[in-house]
């Protein structure tokens, strides 16, 4: 096949909206995403035409090989078990993905080809070749989150007026395993039929120590995704504090006069770092210094720079009972020149022994010593203005500046000519802060606020796309691809169902389909009458017929199924939100039906519904074409710049998703994967270049 360009750099934003990204071009706020535009070609709205469900493991499997959902596998953030309908299994698995990606191709025709963190279907590695190198993919927030975390990040308020029997804590909704996008316990399949080495790498550690599946009962809309809105009902926008005690210092090997100190805990409260709260020649308290012990000479790092990240930190953290070497950010933004309090952020602790997310392992240690320390990019500090400007900003600020120099290393150092990247920055931001973009009842926010932090996620993406913008005066062609957009919903709070993470009892167990167990006093259990239920809604947008020799639960007769099937569809679109009259439900149709939107089959429910505009979460239970409040869609964005790319070309094509990996694919001159169903865009291919 002709080859238009040698080099091609795909840059996936998790998340990232062509709708709010047009508003930002409005404002000026994204000159880097302005010249990629100008050298490039796009649609005049930037919208890709997303495929269903808009949740991120199926639709980054989708962009890698051209095919839908119901072909690929990946069909949401959780996969059916044959047989219980509330059990589910994780899918951020390439032993899940049908379909072949379209690395393998790049790699096996003899192109370096890195895979950086690409949530869905590129962990474990399905190729032998030695030019596939894959990082991580086991989950979308950060790189080695999943194995390497020891505990999680907070803000220590240490203070010396401090009466702890008054102290009100707050700490974030964690909820339950896969709540949102933070997966805490996570255990990937060792199929043992595998024959791939590659495809073994990093798998049999996950076996003693990881839950592999959900088995989670959502009774209500504060539950699941929900745990953030319910969170700030009830707490407003706070930050996750501990708390500490300031004191004059004592029995330390070595102190300066009239020092202070306090304590950060550390290792989920199982250890402590002293810390000497430090006055400078005028007697003014401005400076933390941090130790492993008070036995230590020399302090593990000095806090003298406000607002000032302290990357790489190593400290020995006590892992089953074994000392164990850890890398750690430290934050201090906020302490008072009188020694009465102090506030530092500390990041989780990241375990340095773990290269078992890297293939080959050793360019884990390669790119420690050449880059930096992996960073954990924050997710349970809170969602308060305060959070986000002194805490998660400057931690995902240098995550995305070490990833970019990562990418670059690879480039300079490693020879690679095809990368495929994932960043989750805009995604995880955009779950916190766009449901207090409006107005809600009952929470204590300021709209204007959140609004402008949200534009810094994006001056922010803004900038990291910047970094590579010169790789296109170096033959370079580059694409930017988003899985979806984000959106803010209206003031309505999202009903009980649609929620990808879960099943869903609300609205089910109102229209009579779904029946829990009642306790001695005629109260409901936390549990599912089988004997009684018909139907339940599982995994986001599908509902499945509790079906008689299908389900061992089953009881709804195979002969009933169909005209259940109505009768559930029929009672969908009827179905009103109390609050305000308004149906909930857009689009609702048998599975048979969904294949027209590429879901269907095995993989996916006998019911598929999405909810309607201003009843949506953030994006899972929305078809691809919602819009929000505030200028918000759930479409994702496509750009590309760069040989093979027509410049300052603006198409009227329907860009699909699955239109990416043939796209990349002609580009680069290599055949389509096994199971594409997408096509070249045509229209912005220069084959006169």
């Amino acid at each position: 096949m002709e080859k238009l360009s040698n080099k091609i750099l795909v840059l996936g934003i998790d998340g990232m909206d062509p709708r709010l990204t047009k508003k930002y071009l409005r404002l000026g706020k994204m000159p880097n995403i302005a010249a990629l535009i100008k050298r490039g070609a796009t649609r005049e709205d930037l919208v890709m035409l997303g495929a269903q469900p808009t949740i991120t493991p199926p639709m980054w499997t989708t962009l890698s090989t051209g095919a839908y959902p119901m072909t690929h596998g990946i069909t949401d953030f959780w996969l059916p078990t044959e047989d219980i309908l509330t059990h589910f299994k994780y899918s951020m698995n390439s032993h899940h993905c049908k379909a072949e990606p379209l690395w393998n191709i790049f790699a096996e025709s003899g192109k370096k080809t890195l895979v950086w963190h690409w949530p869905g279907n590129s962990w474990p590695p399905t190729s032998e070749n030695e030019n596939l190198m894959v990082v991580d993919g086991l989950q979308p927030t950060s790189i080695n989150t999943v194995i390497s975390r020891v505990d999680w990040e907070t803000v220590v308020w240490a203070q010396q007026n401090l009466d702890l029997n008054e102290v009100n804590t707050f700490e974030v909704q964690r909820g339950e395993s896969g709540a949102g996008c933070v997966i805490d316990e996570l255990e990937i399949e060792n199929d043992a039929s595998q024959s791939s080495t590659a495809a073994q790498e990093g798998m049999d550690m996950f076996n003693d120590s990881f839950s592999s599946t959900c088995d989670t009962l959502l009774m209500n809309h504060n539950e699941g995704e929900g745990v953030i809105a319910f969170t700030k009902h009830q707490y407003g926008n706070q930050t996750a504090y501990t708390y500490a005690k300031i004191k004059p210092a004592n029995d330390w090997a070595q102190a300066p006069k009239n020092a202070l100190e306090f304590s950060l805990t550390v290792n989920n409260g199982l250890e402590r770092r002293p810390c000497l709260l430090v006055p400078d020649e005028h007697g003014e308290y401005g400076a933390v210094w941090v130790y492993q012990s008070k036995n230590e000479q020399q302090p593990l790092v000095i806090l003298a720079k406000p607002n000032h990240l302290y990357n790489d930190i190593l400290e020995t953290v006590m892992i089953d009972g074994m000392p164990t070497l850890c890398s750690r950010q430290y934050l201090l933004y906020d302490v008072a020149k009188d020694g009465s309090s102090v506030k530092i952020y500390l990041s989780a602790a990241m375990n340095t022994t773990k290269p078992d997310l890297f293939h080959p392992h050793t360019l884990y240690n390669e790119i420690r010593e050449n880059v930096g320390e992996v960073p954990y990019a924050p997710i349970m500090v809170g969602s308060s203005v305060e959070a986000f400007q002194n805490a998660i900003f400057p931690s995902w600020d240098h995550y995305i500046d070490w990833q970019a120099k990562c990418l670059h290393y690879m480039i300079e150092q490693k020879d690679v000519e095809i990368i495929f990247s994932h960043l989750h920055n805009v995604d995880y931001c955009g779950h916190s802060i766009w449901y207090d973009c409006v107005k809600r009842i009952g929470v204590n926010s300021n709209p204007e606020e959140m609004q402008s932090l949200m534009q810094y996620v994006y001056e922010q993406t803004d900038t990291y796309i910047g970094k590579f913008l010169h790789l296109l005066e170096e033959g370079w062609t580059i694409f930017l691809v988003s899985d979806h957009g984000l959106l803010t919903s209206y003031e309505e709070d999202a009903p009980s169902i649609g929620d990808a993470f879960g099943t869903n009892i609300g609205v089910m167990k109102e229209l009579g389909y779904t029946v829990l167990k009642k306790d001695a006093n005629g109260n409901d259990l936390k549990e599912i009458d089988w004997s009684r239920t018909k139907a339940v809604a599982a995994r986001g947008i599908y509902i499945y017929i509790n079906l008689m020799g299908r389900n061992s639960t089953g009881i709804v007769p195979p002969e009933e199924k169909y005209e259940l099937e109505r009768q559930i569809i029929d009672d969908l679109y009827n179905y009103r939100d109390a609050a305000t009259g308004k149906r909930v439900i857009n689009l609702a149709m048998r599975n048979k039906e969904a294949v027209l939107l590429g879901i269907g089959g095995e993989d996916c429910g006998d019911i598929i519904y999405f909810c309607e505009e201003g009843f949506n979460r953030n994006h899972g239970d929305a078809i691809s074409t919602t819009l929000g409040y505030l200028e918000t869609s759930v479409s994702p964005i496509f750009i590309a710049a760069g040989n093979g790319i027509k410049e300052n070309f603006t198409t009227k094509r329907i860009i699909r998703e699955v239109d990416v990996a043939p796209t990349v694919a002609t580009v680069g001159g290599v055949r389509m994967p096994n199971e594409c169903e997408g096509a070249p865009v045509y229209q912005i291919i220069d084959y006169d270049a």
